[in-house]
């Protein structure tokens, strides 16, 4: 990291307190996307099963299972959002749901580029926007990413959990985000009640 020229760019999954101390203490900048749970366990089932590495599943009722006891490769899903939730407020810290992505890309570009003190043009804005919509990832993805193009770029949409989740598993659903995840900030920002909601 120390041979990359600034601005350097780090991608994760860590929770904050897995985090160097220094990216707080120096208030490095933070972008934090978070997307609603019943997403996340649709799109994680798929992508674990398609990725050699990671444990795969024979059912989804299993995934499911595991999902919900938090025993994932990055741990549990409720505890990465409480514990994130803690940051919203900090200064170096910008949180953005992955539903605000979809409903209006341009404006959530703009929003993290004036986050990063990125000066960008309309043009420059609008050409992100257009290059980071998921039809044109997904074209780019074998340049992008190789033969993982495939697994990390399957559909991209909002509420494909309609496609799994049975009425019992949809209603632990809810309790358990009404439980951990319903009065945080981070929790509060998904819009639970327009996407998870059948």
């Amino acid at each position: 990291m120390e041979k990359l020229p600034s601005r350097r760019v780090i991608f994760t999954h860590l929770l904050p307190h897995n985090l160097p101390e220094s990216i707080f203490k120096n208030k490095a900048k933070v972008l934090v996307l978070v997307r609603n749970p019943k997403d996340v366990a649709t799109s994680f089932y798929h992508f674990t099963n398609g990725m050699s590495p990671l444990p795969s599943y024979e059912t989804w009722d299993e995934f499911f299972t595991a999902f919900m006891t938090g025993k994932m490769p990055w741990g549990s899903y409720f505890d990465y959002i409480c514990e994130w939730s803690k940051h919203v407020d900090d200064e170096n810290v910008m949180t953005i749901t992955y539903e605000e992505l979809k409903e209006n890309r341009a404006l959530a570009v703009k929003k993290i580029a004036e986050f990063f003190v990125l000066p960008l043009t309309e043009e420059q804005l609008q050409a992100v926007a257009d290059r980071s919509s998921f039809q044109a990832m997904k074209e780019n993805a074998y340049k992008t990413h190789g033969a993982f193009g495939n697994v990390l770029f399957r559909k991209g949409s909002v509420s494909d959990w309609k496609n799994l989740f049975n009425e019992d598993q949809n209603q632990e659903m809810d309790k358990m985000f009404e439980e951990r995840l319903a009065r945080t900030k981070l929790g509060g920002k998904m819009k639970y009640e327009v996407y998870c909601k059948a």
